[in-house]
């Protein structure tokens, strides 16, 4: 057991040596240490599978890097992004799928098309106003969540305190002009296997 406990210390000062520790990007999930309802733990091993995904979609293909992202929270394993065909898709859903302590998988990821500036100019805007409306609603712990939106859809990735707090971030989203959809996968802190304490 205190094996265990020190390969995590371990790991956690190991990770944390390439990033701040109250980063967003530590975790994969935009969730800051202390913000977290995930144990330690967890947070660690969902660290790590994060980084094995994507080491591994590197592998496969460099550009994966810039255009797949990937987000793991309690083992749940979310991938957005672009490809170039369909079958890349499958390809990056088998692989996130391999990856030890997946529990679920959900590929988000959209067939690359021609790059439209205005498109993604107004894209950005749109996870820009929702970004800062989470700020503002005092019900929502904007620290837990991460937002990407493309072509007008915005997906919002994280954990919830309370039902309250998801509906009021569905909210928040479904009143920015021109937002023609809203898919999340928001995790509520009771569905977590392990809690902090």
């Amino acid at each position: 057991m205190r094996v265990r406990y020190l390969l995590y210390f371990l790991a956690l000062f190991i990770l944390s040596g390439c990033v701040g520790a109250t980063s967003s990007g530590l975790f994969g999930t935009g969730v800051t240490i202390a913000m977290d309802p995930r144990s330690l733990g967890t947070q660690i091993d969902d660290s790590i599978m994060d980084k094995s995904i994507d080491a591994r979609l590197i592998t496969e293909n460099k550009n994966y890097l810039i255009n797949v992202k990937t987000r793991v929270i309690d083992g749940r394993i979310f991938i957005t992004g672009y490809v170039d065909a369909p079958e890349e898709k499958l390809k990056i859903t088998k692989i996130a799928w391999e990856t030890k302590g997946a529990r679920s998988v959900k590929n988000d990821l959209k067939i690359k098309e021609k790059f439209n500036f205005q498109q993604s100019a107004k894209d950005l805007l749109i996870t820009s106003q929702l970004k800062s409306a989470m700020i503002f609603n005092q019900k929502i712990k904007a620290v837990n969540y991460n937002v990407d939106t493309h072509k007008k859809i915005i997906y919002v990735y994280g954990i919830a305190e309370t039902e309250e707090e998801k509906k009021e971030i569905i909210k928040e989203a479904k009143e920015i002009l021109d937002v023609k959809d809203v898919i999340t996968s928001i995790l509520l802190v009771e569905d977590l296997r392990i809690k902090k304490d």
